[in-house]
């Protein structure tokens, strides 16, 4: 894998030094305490917006630059160290992709300015249960001659309240636990039948669950052919893991430098504890992970860039090794910081709760585990 590009690095130093500056973790806490429902800032993302960030996956005939996921990935590491809240992942990200692999050109065409420059945040609606698992999906889209009827449940979905349009993957055919029979669906979250309750979850981000009560969509609301969904779903959300992933890189990366200034800085015994051995040999173990990680996500997300056959494999371990990379060093930085480390005043327990969120989504360590033996052909 190719080193970044000087234009990459240049992105993200202004994505580091914007985000310490204009969206830091104090910024969050705020927009936290003020009961925020749609669990980020808009003044936030419209400044993200007038930057050309939302447009980095999307091509320039639409709006966009067109600079590839690598990119994306550096600028959602960035936004991970300060836990900055926007829909770029879910819109940007995950909703573009989706449109730019299955979309035809016309709803390319509605879709993908708005994306780019801010002005419709899309979101996918998968799962259905607390624990992913997409060939288990029992929402039902039912032909009715000139469209579908939508009817079934979603939860947890990320920019829930905020979202313009839902890309809903639906089954059109078979039972749960078939590997065909689904299809994907652009659904307006005005359209009438669509419900959204709001969840409250520790991280404190905009999810929400969605009911759809004989919800009805034209059959140009298809997203792809019909039955499908399979085919693209993939590769749609490997885009989504890879992304979580560069986001999971960033939590961790300033849950260790948080850790190393605590160890350089706090003294017993006349000393930093940092020069303490057991210490020592914990901090240097954790920068051994951290760098393994980054090599990881960034092979998975060049490999979606380059179109590599083994992209599935390369998402499925950026996304499990981010998993539990980021699961040890927040449980570290708890563990260090002490007593301090277990209070709401402290940043480090909402550096905690948002990795326990992100190692959820699109995918646990187990579920990318199973995933990558099998892609293996084990």
């Amino acid at each position: 894998m190719a080193a970044l590009t000087e234009e990459q690095g240049l992105l993200k130093e202004q994505a580091s030094t914007w985000a310490r500056e204009e969206a830091p973790v104090s910024k969050f806490r705020e927009m936290r305490d003020s009961g925020n429902e749609a669990g980020f800032d808009k003044g936030t993302w419209s400044a993200m917006a007038e930057m050309g960030w939302p447009g980095i996956l999307i091509p320039e005939q639409h709006g966009g630059v067109d600079m590839g996921h690598l990119t994306f990935g550096v600028v959602l590491e960035e936004l991970g160290r300060q836990l900055t809240a926007s829909p770029l992942l879910s819109s940007a990200g995950v909703g573009a992709c989706a449109i730019l692999v299955a979309g035809n050109e016309s709803q390319q065409k509605e879709w993908l300015p708005g994306i780019a420059d801010g002005t419709r945040i899309v979101t996918l609606a998968i799962d259905e249960t607390p624990r992913h698992a997409p060939d288990q999906i029992a929402l039902a889209a039912q032909s009715t001659g000139d469209g579908f009827t939508l009817n079934g449940r979603k939860v947890h979905v990320p920019e829930g309240l905020a979202a313009d349009l839902l890309i809903v993957v639906a089954r059109t055919d078979g039972q749960p636990g078939d590997a065909r029979g689904l299809s994907l669906f652009l659904v307006p979250t005005n359209a009438s039948g669509v419900s959204r309750q709001k969840l409250h979850t520790a991280d404190s981000r905009g999810y929400a669950n969605i009911e759809f009560t004989d919800v009805q969509i034209p059959s140009t609301a298809l997203l792809g052919d019909i039955n499908q969904g399979p085919d693209i779903l993939e590769n749609i959300l490997d885009c989504g893991r890879a992304h979580l992933a560069a986001e999971m890189l960033g939590v961790a990366s300033q849950a260790f430098d948080m850790t190393l200034d605590y160890l350089k800085n706090r003294v017993q015994f006349g000393q930093p504890i940092g020069s303490f051995q057991a210490l020592g040999h914990r901090a240097s173990s954790l920068y051994t992970e951290m760098e393994m990680t980054r090599s990881c996500v960034e092979a998975a997300l060049d490999a979606l860039d380059e179109g590599h056959e083994k992209a599935a494999e390369l998402c499925s371990l950026a996304k499990c090794k981010a998993g539990n990379f980021l699961h040890h060093m927040s449980n570290e930085l708890i563990q260090i910081h002490g007593g301090i480390g277990m209070t709401d005043e402290f940043d480090a327990g909402l550096y905690l709760k948002r990795a326990r969120a992100l190692e959820f989504a699109l995918g646990n360590e187990a579920f990318h585990r199973d995933r990558f033996a099998s892609k293996r052909g084990f």
